[in-house]
């Protein structure tokens, strides 16, 4: 009976992964993995590699909004002291060994290559949004038929000026990616002088000006805070910038991947 319900036990937990370290390193005090309550997270090593993990139930879904936040924020606190490869959302082993055999020990060259190319270096994110009332402004500006068609819609009913109004939204959405692009390209610019690895990443939102991410050495941050802060200070009540970071490089890593 002792042995029916140890093996029952075995097959109710698993191990879940977060991302690959050097085997020097050590949790982080107070470090939560996923769960409620939060998990312990534990080290598994292998040679000069190791293996951020924490035991989940096989039962448990994932994926909430909770384990999305801890699954980053462990990382990204690990990636400000040390070196880590971060792994997509959702790698399940059975256990530790199966970690240290099935993981590290398959993978060994190539993950101890990608840390020896990630040590000393943190990914940050550049988001900016343009402010809507100082874009529109502008555009309309430098844009003498979209500012025409717009006094020629104004107080109208809208069903009487529908393919007007969809002609000055078609001209403004194209008008803000050029901004877009040319924001962006000056800020890529900028940025060269710390030779960075920049990965320019799709608008989430039709206002975006500018979402970038770059990987530079992390004693490098305060000359990328001055930048941005230049870019702050030039595009004042135009655009709003905002700055996240360090964190693990997972634009780095997936572009990667996807190579292979």
């Amino acid at each position: 009976m002792a042995v029916d319900q140890a093996t029952e036990s075995s097959r109710a937990t698993a191990v879940y992964v977060y991302g690959i370290v050097p085997a020097d390193v050590e949790p982080q005090e107070h470090a939560c993995g996923i769960g409620d309550p939060p998990s312990d997270v534990a080290v598994v090593r292998h040679a000069e590699i190791a293996a951020l993990v924490s035991e989940i139930s096989v039962d448990r879904p994932l994926g909430t909004p909770d384990d999305l936040t801890a699954h980053a924020k462990l990382l990204d606190g690990s990636a400000a002291v040390a070196p880590v490869l971060p792994l997509r959302f959702g790698a399940v082993l059975s256990d530790q060994e199966a970690v240290e055999q099935e993981l590290l020990a398959a993978h060994m060259d190539e993950f101890r290559s990608a840390l020896r190319e990630l040590e000393g270096r943190a990914q940050f994110v550049i988001k900016g949004r343009y402010v809507e009332k100082a874009i529109l402004r502008e555009l309309l500006e430098e844009n003498s038929a979209a500012a025409r068609l717009r006094e020629q819609i104004r107080d109208k009913p809208a069903d009487a000026t529908r393919d007007a109004r969809m002609q000055l939204g078609e001209m403004i959405n194209q008008a803000i990616e050029a901004k877009r692009a040319a924001d962006t390209r000056q800020v890529i610019d900028a940025l060269d002088a710390l030779e960075p690895l920049v990965n320019p990443r799709q608008p989430t939102h039709e206002e975006d000006a500018v979402h970038v991410a770059v990987l530079i050495e992390m004693s490098r941050q305060g000359e990328l805070e001055e930048i941005l802060g230049q870019f702050a200070d030039r595009w004042d009540g135009r655009v709003e910038l905002e700055l996240l970071g360090p964190m693990a490089a997972y634009d780095f890593v997936t572009k990667r991947d996807e190579g292979d």
